[in-house]
């Protein structure tokens, strides 16, 4: 099948609505979700939320599980208009808090890249994320983010 593009990001987000509502509805858990799909966790949760197509016999084992139509499976396979954060600063807390660390870290986290890579860029398209939880030694939890992107490199032309 060929590759289709969606340019309306309302098509990509009412079914990310309607496969959470029915997440909830089920009790499933992302993971259960990912499992389904037989693609990492990270991955799988970002195209249910509208930011990645993906494969077809991914997105039909999804769409059975949540019980979406054929219509949802093929719109789950389409490539989105990606970002999930709309203009402004956000107001979500956990997601004003990333916000926040990018402005403390941005430019950190910039000079540090360019020192040891040169001029060039950190992929989000080829790219893995993974969230653990861990134990504080000092009481409570820890919450440890890993941002795997390939570097690329900026070409003179």
């Amino acid at each position: 099948m060929m590759m289709q593009a969606q340019f309306d990001p309302t098509a990509r987000q009412a079914i990310a609505n309607t496969a959470v509502d029915a997440k909830t509805r089920k009790g499933l858990s992302w993971q259960q979700i990912a499992d389904a799909s037989d693609l990492s966790v990270a991955f799988t949760t970002a195209a249910v939320l509208g930011q990645h197509p993906l494969p077809e016999p991914s997105a039909k084992a999804v769409a059975e599980l949540l019980g979406l139509d054929e219509d949802a499976a093929l719109l789950l396979q389409s490539v989105p208009t990606r970002g999930s954060v709309p203009g402004n600063i956000p107001t979500d807390p956990t997601i004003y808090r990333f916000y926040e660390m990018l402005q403390v870290y941005g430019t950190t986290l910039k000079a540090l890249v360019h020192e040891q890579f040169g001029d060039g860029i950190i992929s989000a398209i080829n790219f893995k994320l993974d969230v653990k939880k861990v134990a504080d030694p000092e009481g409570g939890e820890r919450a440890v983010i890993t941002l795997d992107g390939k570097y690329l490199p900026t070409k003179p032309f």
